[in-house]
């Protein structure tokens, strides 16, 4: 889609720019309940250990930073004050520990990755501590995906090295947009300059996978300044790129109040400076992989998505499936024998549960066998565009066109998907097209039984 392209969808913005999620677990975390607690998990780790032969990811959450970036949706907490981060591994450790006891001899992890907040706010010290916690307890595959996200403004050469040493194979380094008045505008002040030597050093460290991280949509961005940005991010060359929308819910993050509205870009203007973006890639060399996400043609991503097997759970998009996610620390969630469990938000209440010999569960889901159908098909479209008859017919002993007939009426509505040339349905099943993949979370929002009960009220940021 070029710049033009985009531009021309002006008359379908107003029908498809609506509150959407974006789909990084369905059921959506709003559905979420303190009905499924800590002795649910229990259970669901239970069920989990008795498959010793299949594999697990894991995500440890990092939530400290030291300074805010007013366009953040993560759950982090700011803080200079550096015991506090040493606290809060001694807890993270003793929350491992007991993990690891409930899953007996089920322990060979695939995917590992450390995100937050700011995961190098941590010393080498503190590093190295957490690594050693996280091999003491389970097994990391030769073959493992150990990625960490960094922030070049506080992320040291040093940090680099250990982390490379320790095995980490994946970076990803947050950008999103060089200009600095739009730096100024969300309180987020890195030249590039500076990221430009962090990049060439952790290349030169043996970081053979590295993600840069953009948003479009913020503050003050025109498609003069945002183009700089793109073609610098371009000539640096990294392996992939996540290219997101900025989600404005100052609703949900009252830190976001802090943007100035009025100098936010408008839904024609945020269709341009996507459209913008794609062109630059893809006339780059990169391929469309998934939502929002581009890769190098022999990135194993884009090789995946060439050959429809791509995958994504709350830690992105991987090659390296594992059907239960382990989420540990503050706020982190998990997903574990078809039911999702996320820990406690606030550091007290985390705290009080591990010193009590629980497990620090705030809420979660147990999926139904409707959930698990439909979840399916969501994840196929958000990371395949692609849904298979035959494949939900095996999976599930379902036939697509009459358990999903509904959903197909509405795809096909004038007005619709179909209609406009954003979905196909064919014998084999339904496919998003090119100009359809920027309006993926829309068309899977057909497929969301839960959607129309939050019709009334915020919830989800817009999906343009």
């Amino acid at each position: 889609m070029t710049a033009n392209t985009a531009a021309s969808f002006s008359g379908l913005l107003k029908q498809y720019d609506r509150p959407g999620p974006r789909y990084t677990s369905y059921p959506t975390a709003v559905e979420f309940s303190e009905s499924f607690g800590e002795a649910e998990y229990r259970d669901r780790l239970a069920a989990a250990s008795t498959r010793t032969v299949d594999p697990l990811s894991l995500y440890l959450h990092l939530p400290f930073c030291e300074h805010r970036c007013t366009y953040c949706g993560c759950m982090t907490i700011i803080t200079a004050r550096r015991e506090i981060a040493a606290r809060y591994l001694d807890y993270l450790e003793r929350e491992l520990a007991m993990v690891a006891a409930h899953l007996g001899d089920r322990r060979r992890v695939v995917q590992h990755h450390w995100g937050g907040g700011t995961p190098t706010y941590l010393s080498l010290e503190q590093i190295e501590r957490l690594d050693a916690t996280v091999k003491r307890y389970f097994d990391l595959d030769a073959q493992a995906e150990q990625a960490i996200e960094i922030d070049p403004r506080v992320t040291s050469r040093e940090q680099l090295e250990l982390l490379r040493r320790l095995g980490f194979n994946r970076l990803s380094m947050g950008v999103q947009d060089f200009t600095p008045e739009v730096q100024a505008a969300i309180n987020r002040h890195q030249s590039e300059s500076m990221t430009r030597d962090l990049y060439a050093f952790a290349r030169a460290s043996g970081f053979d996978s590295i993600n840069l991280d953009l948003i479009y949509g913020l503050p003050r961005q025109t498609l003069r300044t945002f183009a700089a940005t793109l073609a610098s991010v371009v000539d640096m060359r990294p392996d992939r790129i996540a290219l997101y929308s900025y989600a404005h819910v100052p609703w949900l993050r009252p830190h976001q109040k802090g943007i100035n509205e009025t100098e936010l870009p408008d839904a024609n203007r945020k269709v341009e400076l996507f459209g913008s973006a794609i062109e630059t890639f893809l006339g780059a060399g990169y391929q469309a992989i998934g939502m929002d996400h581009f890769a190098l043609p022999d990135d194993e991503l884009a090789v995946a998505a060439r050959e429809r097997r791509l995958h994504r759970n709350f830690m992105g998009y991987t090659t390296r499936p594992a059907p239960d996610m382990i989420g540990a620390g503050v706020s982190a969630i998990g997903d574990v024998e078809h039911a999702f469990a996320q820990n406690e938000k606030k550091l007290p209440r985390y705290y009080a549960a591990i010193d009590s010999g629980r497990f620090p569960v705030e809420r979660g889901y147990a999926l139904t066998p409707d959930d698990a159908v439909r979840r399916f098909v969501i994840t196929e479209m958000m990371c395949n565009f692609h849904v298979s008859r035959r494949a939900v017919l095996a999976k599930f002993g379902v036939h697509f066109d009459t358990y999903f007939a509904r959903e197909l009426d509405a795809l096909r509505a004038a007005g619709g998907p179909v209609g406009d040339g954003f979905l196909t349905v064919d014998g084999t099943g339904l496919t998003v097209t090119g100009a359809g993949r920027l309006f993926v979370r829309n068309i899977c929002m057909t497929f969301d039984r839960y959607l129309p009960s939050h019709a009334r009220r915020p919830v989800f940021s817009r999906t343009i």
